[in-house]
């Protein structure tokens, strides 16, 4: 009775073991191939629990999301022998576990593979590609290039490319400080021309003003100095008329304006005979010339 209690405990054991052994369970994010004696079994990508012949097959598994592949910088030639520092990335996936399995067996050697196809093709694409596509007007068209140029070496490893993007596109940092300087310069010049441009329309400007500030001063002169000829050629009509129809007061309002200006105050000295003309209004209190002073 031990004894077939010991043997049943034993077969129940290895069938314990057998089916852990015959029994694997592929994740949500992974796909696995089943290996007979190291050939293809089969390839297994739905989820779940799945079972296979134990010590006779074995399961490797590969990662079916959307892989990420970075490089390191790059120094490259774009038409015109002009060099770019370009730093890309790409993202890829397994679409075919047993191809990749042969090729590369693990991501590590797979990301090497990618990465050196991957330079590759961005040397053959851009080699003949302008500098503005790059940087700027046909990034979009160049990145498609170098995709399908990457996927068509990435085939034989069983790996599909699904995207590249070019993250950065600059120049050289010693080329990039000679373009600045050049820029630095001709933005100078430029500024140069726009102050020369801006003295040359200030001074046009102001020469107009000038000129035209001359016209107005010479006509505004020219109207006082014939309003001013007018109004003397109105006094002498008036002092005309005056000494036609007085003389007498007339000649004395002159003597009166001969005096004020003769007498103004200050230092006045006059040396004149008593008896002169000039002082013939003197001696009269109604204003009327007087024979004797």
């Amino acid at each position: 009775m031990r004894v077939f209690l010991a043997l049943l405990t034993i077969i129940f054991g290895l069938a314990c073991v057998g089916l852990y052994m015959s029994a694997f369970i592929v994740g949500q994010t992974n796909q696995a191939l089943v290996l007979q004696f190291g050939e293809n079994k089969r390839v297994v990508t739905e989820p779940g629990l799945h079972w296979k012949i134990p010590i006779a097959q074995t399961v490797e598994y590969f990662d079916k999301r959307i892989l990420a592949l970075d490089t390191q910088p790059l120094e490259v030639n774009v038409r015109g022998k002009k060099r770019l520092v370009v730093d890309a990335f790409a993202r890829f996936r397994i679409v075919n576990p047993l191809k990749f399995y042969q090729s590369v067996r693990d991501e590590r050697i797979a990301r090497q593979r990618l990465g050196s196809f991957l330079e590759s093709s961005m040397r053959r694409a851009l080699g003949t590609a302008e500098l503005q596509d790059v940087v700027r007007d046909n990034r979009t068209g160049l990145m498609a290039n170098i995709a399908k140029r990457v996927n068509a070496q990435a085939e034989s490893l069983g790996v599909e490319i699904v995207d590249v993007r070019i993250k950065r596109a600059d120049l050289p940092e010693a080329n990039a400080n000679a373009i600045y300087e050049r820029m630095n310069t001709e933005r100078k010049q430029e500024a140069a021309e726009f102050r020369a441009t801006g003295r040359a329309t200030a001074n046009r400007v102001r020469a107009e003003a000038d000129k035209r500030a001359t016209v107005i001063r010479a006509e505004a002169q020219k109207d006082a100095e014939i309003m001013r000829g007018d109004g003397e050629a109105e006094q002498n009509r008036i002092f005309a008329e005056s000494f036609g129809k007085d003389p007498g007061f007339f000649e004395f309002y002159r003597s009166m304006q001969a005096y004020e200006k003769s007498l103004a105050s200050g230092d006045t000295r006059l040396l004149l005979s008593p008896d002169s003309e000039f002082f013939k209004y003197f001696g009269s209190s109604s204003g009327r010339s007087s024979s004797a002073p």
